[in-house]
């Protein structure tokens, strides 16, 4: 992952509203949740939902399909784990001791 995507998904995810989505999207799994379900669940408008959900998608961490008259979203869960990795990496700076209880971690839960 280049620095600049990190900067976008990470500055996507700075917003508590697109955080409290993207956190949602994740546990619903790759079945994902549609539209109305999310905003329901996170008590969001429909215009911020779309705002954030656009976001999202623009910083790699969302995708939608259309499942009939629905829109389904799923967490975009290459991008967070390359995401992860980039930190894990750039920001241990090559020193793995530093890093590697959380890489364990990262393991276990991904």
């Amino acid at each position: 992952m280049e620095s600049s995507s990190a900067v976008a998904a990470l500055s996507a995810l700075a917003h508590p509203g697109r955080l409290e989505v993207f956190r949602r999207l994740v546990q619903a799994g790759p079945e994902g949740m549609a539209a109305g379900e999310i905003a329901r669940a996170t008590g969001s408008l429909a215009n911020t939902l779309s705002t954030n959900l656009n976001i999202l998608a623009s910083a790699g961490l969302v995708t939608a399909r259309r499942d009939g008259r629905s829109i389904i979203y799923t967490a975009g869960y290459g991008q967070m784990r390359a995401l992860l990795g980039f930190l894990m990496e750039d920001c241990c700076g090559g020193r793995p001791e530093i890093c590697a209880p959380l890489a364990n971690v990262a393991n276990r839960a991904c």
